[in-house]
């Protein structure tokens, strides 16, 4: 799978894994990253 060729919005969730934890995953194989943020799902 190509990910340089996609741009992506990081949903992270605050009692599992955190949209920064996910946004170094995902720009470690190129990706650009247009929106993150980490949230409380209630």
């Amino acid at each position: 799978m190509d990910f340089t060729t996609k741009k992506y919005a990081i949903l992270g969730d605050r009692d599992g894994i955190p949209g920064g934890a996910i946004d170094e995953c995902i720009k470690s194989m190129g990706a650009e990253i247009v929106f993150s943020t980490t949230e409380c799902f209630v």
